[in-house]
């Protein structure tokens, strides 16, 4: 990995007399999945990742799911499901023009993190779809680094509940409130669950 450092990370280093240490740093990073990473990764329930476009512009989103929803599939390959989101597709969107992806996943009751950087690619019709209830695609990830972060400035939280649109297939999930704020009115796709007046409906408009 030490060789993915660019001219101004280099620059940063030399001033503080930290190139050492990045480079040991770097040192220990993995294009595999060893077993700890594995059950870390899929002992997770939400992960931060990072996307750009084809002209470099980024986006930061957070995904979420249930323990598990994110699969390591071979030692070099995880898997992750695309569902319902606000129709923008900004993540799922960027990587059909840029495959560049960086993932963190936290263990917040720990401090624990883990980084994953690689390459992705999208398929609506991967065999992986039919065994995410609710999902229309899938994400897989070819990794190029796989490091863990120090835990210090991580804030220590713990777990209040599941979010409740997360598909199941026991039950149908409800649908956020704001797709049925007149706002919208006309915008939802065809087959919008919110479009069925008897599918229920929860809060899920951002409060500021």
């Amino acid at each position: 990995m030490s060789d993915r450092f660019h001219q101004g990370q280099r620059a940063l280093q030399d001033r503080f007399d930290t190139r050492r240490l990045a480079d040991k740093l770097a040192s220990a990073a993995s294009d595999t999945f060893a077993e700890p990473f594995h059950r870390f990764i899929e002992a997770r329930d939400m992960f931060f990742i990072a996307t750009t476009d084809s002209n470099g512009a980024p986006d930061c989103s957070y995904k979420g799911g249930d323990p598990g929803f994110v699969r390591v599939i071979d030692d070099r390959t995880l898997a992750f499901p695309v569902y319902d989101g606000n129709g923008m597709f900004l993540t799922v969107g960027n990587l059909t023009v840029n495959p560049q992806i960086g993932m963190l996943f936290i263990d917040f009751e720990t401090g624990t993190r883990l980084r994953v950087n690689g390459e992705a690619t999208v398929a609506l019709d991967d065999p992986l779809v039919s065994t995410y209830p609710g999902a229309i695609g899938v994400v897989r990830v070819r990794a190029t680094a796989i490091f863990a972060n120090c835990r210090r400035y991580v804030h220590e939280y713990r777990k209040v509940s599941a979010s409740p649109f997360v598909p199941h297939d026991a039950a149908d999930a409800p649908v956020p409130d704001w797709k049925r704020d007149p706002w919208f009115d006309g915008t939802l796709p065809a087959g919008d669950p919110a479009l069925d007046p008897d599918r229920p409906s929860a809060p899920a408009i951002p409060q500021f």
